[in-house]
C-alpha cells in the first residue's frame, strides 16, 4: 500500500525546522565553553573551516539522500548502497540514545523555568543558590522523572500532528521567539560590569589560559577534535535528522542554498548563545566560573540571575524558556527520525502506518531509557557503575549514565556514521549520484568541490574527529 508521504508546507517552514533541529542545548552550553577552553578565536576559525569543508558537504549529502530516495535514514541507505546499507542503523541508534539524556536536560530546563516563575511571582521569597537548587533537584529523582514525562508529552503532541501540522508549526513560532529572547539576554549579559572579560575569553586567542580560566592551551588536534564533535552535534549531522527532513522536501527547492543557510544560521546562533552566556558568567564569577556541562546552565547562570536582584527571575524565565524551546525543536527532529523508520517499514509491508500509534510507541521507549538517566541524577543517586570496574576500560566517563549515553552517540556512532557515509558516497555510489539531486533547482557549480571533499577531506577529517572523541571521553591521552 502506497501511503501519502508528508511534506513541508513551505521552504521557510523546512528551514526553520532544520535550523531548529540544529539549534539545541549544545549551542547554549557546548559551543561557548568549548570555544573558550580551545583557544577562543582559534577554535572559531577551525570550527568555520570544518563547517565549510565537512559540515556543509555532509549537510548537502544527507539532504540529497533523503530527497532522492523519499525515505528515512534506514530506507535511504538501503536504496543507495549495497556495502554500507547497514550504516543507516547507526543514524537511528544515535537519536534514540541521545534522547535518553536530551529529554532529561529538557526536563531540567522546565523545572528551572517553573522555579524562576515562582520566584517572579513571589518576589519576596529567598532565591536559592544555583548549587543548592541543582543539588536538591538531582537528589529528587521523582521530581526529575515527572518533568521528563512532561517534556516527552510535549514532544509527543507535536510529532503526532505530522511534519507540516506539528513540527513545522512549532518551529515557525518557536524559532523567531527563541531569537528575540536570545537578543534580550545578550543585551543584559553584555551590560553587566566585567562582561568584557567574557568577550576576551571567547574571542582573544590564548586569553583563557593567561587569565586562569583553564590550565594549559590545548594542542591543534585536540582543538580539531573538539570543534569537529561540537559541529556534528550542533548541526544535527549523522543522526538521521537531515536525511529524514530532506525526504519531505519538494523537488523544486534548492538544497545547496538551503544547506548553506542551515549551517550559517546554526553557527550564528551558537556564537550569539556564547554572547548570552559567557560574559554574564565571567562577569559574576571571573576565572572561577563553572563554564562547562550542566553546571553552566543550572548552577552558574542561576547564580547570575539571583545576583541581579528582583529583576533576576524575569531574565531566568526568559533564558530557560529559550533553552527549553531549543531543546524541544531538536528533540522532535530526533523523534521524527525514529518515527519515519517505522512509517517506512509499514509501507514496505503494504500497510498504512498509524502516526499517532507509532509516535506514542517511540516516546514510551524513550521514556524507559530516559528514566534511567533521570533517576541517576548525574550520578548523584548511585545508579552508575564505573565501566572500568566491569570491562577494564581505561579511564572513566564521569560516573553517570548521561555521559555514557553521550559517549555512545556523540563519541562513537555519529562520527563513525559520518565517516562511513563519506566513504560510501565518495567511493562506492560516487558523488555524481547525489550531485544529480543537488543540481535540481540549483545552478551552483559545486561538483569538483563536493567530490574532492567527500572523497578525501571529509574521511580524513572524520577519522581524526572520531579518534579525538574517543580520546576525550575515555581520557586515553592519544592527543
Amino acid at each position: 500500500m502506497k501511503q501519502e508521504r508528508g511534506n513541508w508546507g513551505s521552504n521557510l517552514g523546512f528551514l526553520l525546522a532544520a535550523v531548529g533541529s540544529a539549534v539545541g542545548l549544545g549551542n547554549v552550553w557546548g559551543f561557548p565553553y568549548k570555544m573558550g577552553k580551545s583557544g577562543g578565536f582559534t577554535f572559531l576559525v577551525i570550527y568555520l573551516v570544518l563547517a565549510v569543508f565537512v559540515g556543509f558537504i555532509i549537510m548537502m549529502g544527507e539532504l540529497s539522500m533523503g530527497r532522492k530516495t523519499g525515505k528515512g535514514t534506514v530506507g535511504a541507505y538501503h536504496a543507495l548502497s549495497k556495502k554500507f546499507r547497514w550504516v543507516g542503523w547507526l543514524a537511528v541508534f544515535s537519536p534514540f540514545v541521545i534522547m535518553s539524556f536530551y529529554t532529561v536536560l529538557g526536563a531540567y530546563c522546565m523545572e528551572y523555568l517553573t522555579l524562576n516563575l515562582g520566584d517572579l511571582a513571589f518576589s519576596g521569597a529567598e532565591v536559592m543558590t544555583g548549587a543548592d537548587l541543582f543539588g536538591s533537584m538531582l537528589t529528587n529523582p521523582f521530581g526529575a522523572w515527572i518533568f521528563t514525562v512532561l517534556f516527552i508529552l510535549i514532544c509527543f503532541f507535536i510529532n503526532r500532528n505530522g511534519v507540516s501540522g506539528g513540527i513545522e508549526k512549532f518551529n515557525k513560532i518557536g524559532m523567531p521567539a527563541l531569537f528575540v529572547m536570545l537578543v534580550i539576554i545578550i543585551i543584559r549579559s553584555l551590560t553587566l560590569p566585567g562582561a568584557e572579560e567574557g568577550l576576551k575569553f571567547m574571542f582573544k586567542p590564548g586569553y583563557a589560559v593567561s587569565a586562569g580560566f583553564i590550565d594549559e592551551k590545548p594542542g591543534f588536534l585536540t582543538v580539531l577534535a573538539t570543534a569537529g564533535g561540537q559541529m556534528f552535534f550542533s548541526l544535527s549531522l549523522a543522526m538521521g535528522a537531515m536525511i529524514t527532513y530532506g525526504s519531505y522536501v519538494s523537488k523544486k527547492e534548492n538544497l545547496v542554498t538551503n544547506a548553506g543557510i542551515i549551517v550559517i544560521a546554526d553557527t550564528l546562533i551558537a556564537i550569539l548563545a556564547g554572547l548570552a552566556v559567557i560574559p554574564a558568567a565571567v562577569a559574576t564569577y571571573g576565572p572561577s566560573a563553572a563554564l562547562s556541562g550542566p553546571k553552566l546552565l543550572f548552577i552558574t547562570l542561576q547564580d547570575v540571575f539571583a545576583a541581579m536582584g528582583k529583576i533576576g527571575p524575569l531574565f531566568g524565565v526568559i533564558f530557560y524558556l529559550l533553552v527549553l524551546i531549543a531543546a524541544i525543536s531538536s528533540a522532535i527532529s530526533l523523534i521524527e527520525v525514529i518515527t519515519t523508520y517505522f512509517m517506512d517499514r509499514a509501507e514496505v509491508k503494504g500497510k498504512q502506518g498509524n502516526r499517532s500509534h507509532i509516535v506514542l510507541g517511540v516516546c514510551l521507549a524513550i521514556l524507559v531509557e530516559a528514566s534511567i538517566v533521570a533517576l541517576d541524577g548525574l550520578g548523584a543517586n548511585g545508579l552508575w557503575v564505573p565501566l572500568q570496574n566491569q570491562f577494564g576500560i581505561i579511564g572513566e566517563i564521569n560516573d553517570c549514565w548521561l555521559d555514557f549515553m553521550d559517549f555512545l552517540s556523540e563519541g562513537l556512532a555519529m562520527p563513525l556514521g559520518a565517516l562511513l557515509m563519506s566513504i560510501m558516497v565518495g567511493w562506492e555510489i560516487k558523488p555524481k549520484t547525489l550531485l544529480d539531486e543537488l543540481h535540481i533547482g540549483s545552478n551552483a557549480r559545486i561538483d569538483t568541490f563536493f567530490s574532492i571533499c567527500m572523497k578525501v577531506i571529509v574521511p580524513i577529517g572524520m577519522a581524526l574527529i572520531l579518534l579525538g572523541q574517543i580520546d576525550g571521553f575515555l581520557h586515553l591521552g592519544i592527543f
